[in-house]
């Protein structure tokens, strides 16, 4: 059984109504990031490797090699100071050829450490299969690694590396704004209310009608003719306007952190929570004979069976009450992360939680 910390956040709404800008909680559609990954080769480690039983890092190193116009066998190559990896990268939106993108470096084999390593040129591709970066350049890894005799000593995660501007693009996703004029707003939480203010404050802003709901999640916007598009967007991005979250309970079960949303609702309700808690002990005792006695030396198990019968703790919580009564509550019969979890779910089924919970 594994015990957690338990961590309690509870978020209150404020008197007054809370302002986010446009570009904090929406998107231009058509305006993303686009995911690059490649597979390419890390040289220069000292010992630490991908061991001989993972054959692709020598082949890729053969297949290297024979580039170079080097013919080496893949099965005749012993080496410890390269490691077979996974290059992944982001290319923001209106990325030119020439522009330098920051690299993940990860270990797809057995190597204890990337630390002092040095990736050799890696192509990045795309989704459509074609090649958009190019990656080079030595690893900055955040942790380390060390074994002597059996015994390891580990700091954070040596098998994962950055590099800084590591990555130079050769191919532009195009995107031209030139000649649009109509352009569509995407809310990162979906909800009707928040599109209808978002629009209103469009408008209202732009002293015209330049935004109209689409859905609960997308704004469609209209620029006028002749308008220059990014000034535009510009304007629209920065404009702030009221926002409506929902009614949230996030639990963490794997860390015991629960963060109740201070748009929760709660009932008036009573709980009752207590529990039986068992435990069973085994003991292994040596039965000697006596000196000279004809008695053989026999190893004994003792079993105690322990039973506790824990006390009912009482939480009530009545018209008009908030969140922080109901964290405070918690803490005080020290509940904890399963307590907390459990309680909630039944606060939910009972009508006295009016929130989703979504559990992590």
């Amino acid at each position: 059984m594994f015990l957690f910390p338990l961590h309690l956040v509870a978020i209150e709404a404020g008197a007054s109504q809370k302002l986010a800008r446009i570009k904090d909680i929406a998107t231009i559609e058509g305006i993303r990031d686009n995911q690059l990954v490649g597979y390419g080769i890390v040289v220069g480690l000292q010992g630490t490797g991908d061991s001989q039983q993972t054959t692709f890092p020598t082949q890729t190193l053969a297949s290297t090699l024979l580039r170079m116009g080097v013919s080496v066998p893949a099965g005749a190559i012993r080496v410890q100071n390269l490691a077979a990896v996974f290059v992944s990268a982001t290319l923001p939106p209106f990325a030119r050829s020439g522009t330098k993108l920051d690299i993940t470096v990860s270990s797809a084999g057995d190597a204890r450490s990337l630390e002092g390593g040095l990736l050799l040129m890696t192509p990045l591709y795309g989704a459509d299969g074609k090649i958009y970066a190019q990656a080079q350049g030595p690893l900055a890894v955040g942790g380390y690694s060390v074994s002597v005799n059996g015994n390891v000593k580990q700091v954070n995660h040596p098998n994962t590396a950055r590099v800084p501007s590591g990555a130079i693009v050769e191919r532009a996703v195009p995107l031209d704004l030139d000649g649009k004029s109509e352009f569509s707003l995407l809310l990162n939480d979906a909800d009707f209310r928040s599109a209808e203010s978002v629009a209103s404050a469009i408008n209202h802003t732009l002293d015209r009608v330049a935004a109209h709901t689409v859905d609960s999640r997308r704004i469609l916007l209209t620029a006028k003719p002749g308008e220059e598009i990014p000034a535009f967007l510009a304007e629209v991005e920065s404009i702030d306007v009221p926002i409506y979250p929902r009614a949230k309970v996030i639990v963490n079960e794997r860390t015991g952190t629960v963060v109740i949303g201070g748009t929760v609702v709660l009932q008036p309700v009573s709980i009752l929570h207590g529990g039986l808690a068992v435990n069973v002990v085994s003991e292994f005792q040596v039965s000697q004979p006596n000196a000279f006695g004809g008695g053989d030396t026999k190893v004994v198990r003792q079993t105690s069976v322990d039973a506790l019968d824990k006390p009912v703790n009482r939480i009530e919580l009545k018209q008009g009450a908030t969140v922080d009564d109901l964290v405070r509550s918690l803490q005080t019969i020290g509940a904890s992360a399963r307590d907390v979890i459990s309680i909630l779910q039944a606060m939910k089924s009972a009508g006295a939680l009016e929130a989703e919970i979504e559990v992590l």
